[in-house]
């Protein structure tokens, strides 16, 4: 069995940010759903796996002011916080597992996750990843996840990985959250091959 944080931070010291399969130098669709979850820009904000992630650049570009970034690596937290310079102090960095962390409760407006739950194979490591979504977001909140499609890789990063459409991460994710909006991206790899992605808006229920 591969242990993940080795492997991760293998990746991201091996690797360039530009150099990754799903980077990406704009998050445009994220960025789309994030203003349709209406937050204000005091919002607490947490990006799961966001560690070299350029969404933070443009979340405070944006004026949001209460973001943090977790990540399983921290290679790819001090890439990032080196690239913020001055910035990265505004933000709250967590070198965490997130099937594994304590979180705090009813403490995020929204939870954004770009290309890690679907590296969760293990039915017990998905069912402790929404488990952790169900306590840490507000009542009320808004959670986005993008994963491969269903006609997605198989394998990233050489690992294995999960294909889902919008029905199947809604079952998941389970009765406390409601599906809200979905989008299909074909994203391009620096490498030049296509990955199929789907983005997926839920909202967490009030009661």
């Amino acid at each position: 069995m591969v242990e993940l944080k080795s492997h991760w931070e293998k990746i991201f010291t091996k690797k360039k940010s530009t150099e990754v399969s799903w980077y990406k130098p704009r998050l445009e669709i994220s960025l789309r759903l994030i203003k349709l979850a209406a937050v204000g820009n005091s919002a607490a904000i947490i990006d799961i796996g966001g560690g070299d992630s350029a969404l933070v650049d443009d979340l405070l570009k944006s004026g949001y002011s209460n973001i943090t970034v977790l990540d399983i690596s921290q290679p790819a937290l001090d890439r990032t916080r080196a690239r913020l310079g001055e910035k990265s102090e505004n933000i709250s960095w967590l070198n965490a597992d997130i099937t594994q962390s304590e979180l705090p409760s009813n403490s995020y407006d929204l939870w954004h996750d770009r290309a890690m739950f679907h590296f969760l194979i293990d039915a017990t490591a998905r069912e402790a990843y929404v488990r952790r979504c169900q306590i840490a977001v507000k009542p009320g909140g808004a959670v986005i996840i993008a994963t491969f499609a269903a006609d997605g890789p198989e394998q990233c990063s050489g690992l294995p990985t999960m294909r889902y459409s919008p029905e199947e991460l809604q079952r998941h994710m389970g009765p406390s959250f409601r599906l809200i909006e979905s989008i299909p991206e074909m994203h391009i790899t620096p490498h030049g091959k296509p990955q199929s992605f789907v983005y997926c808006l839920f909202r967490k229920k009030s009661d």
